[in-house]
């Protein structure tokens, strides 16, 4: 049986190396799908998403071959007046790191801010069952949201 710290532990090592770390993009898995993974052990991990400014995606992790654990989640830049794409990555994955590093946890309750912008993630839950939202503020107007909730996979 996988304990809970396990998981939560894993994930935040595969969110580190793939979307955060500048991961190797894997071969798509789906018709127009952008995907990228880690595997360690009978750990598997595979984040994959569609879309740029505008995007849905799920990540899954696997353990010894069976689903585990999932969370999907749809962002887009509400105003793009304020930021574009590059500048919203800049922010996300510099706040992602401080998470991971300063929290060990990949679910909100955070603010950071970034030259570009001011980054919060605000959620609900424990790695079992939870939902949040992150977002980015420039000159204190949301300019980009993000929804996202997952948990456990239970047969």
């Amino acid at each position: 049986m996988v304990s809970i710290e396990e998981l939560r532990d894993f994930v935040v090592e595969a969110k580190s190396k793939t979307y955060v770390g500048n991961g190797t993009m894997l071969p798509a898995c789906r018709p127009g799908s952008n995907d990228i993974g880690h595997e360690r052990g009978a750990w598997r991990y595979l984040d994959s998403y569609f879309g740029g400014t505008d995007f849905a995606g799920q990540e899954t992790v696997w353990h010894d071959g069976k689903p585990r654990w999932a969370m999907n989640y749809f962002g887009r830049i509400v105003r793009p007046d304020l930021i574009d794409a590059q500048r919203t990555g800049i922010i996300i994955k510099a706040a992602l790191q401080a998470m991971y590093r300063e929290k060990g946890h990949f679910l909100g309750g955070m603010a950071y801010q970034h030259a570009y912008g001011c980054y919060i993630d605000s959620s609900s839950g424990e790695t079992e069952h939870f939902s949040g939202r992150e977002t980015i503020f420039v000159d204190g107007e949301e300019a980009y949201e993000l929804n996202y909730r997952g948990g456990l996979i239970v047969p």
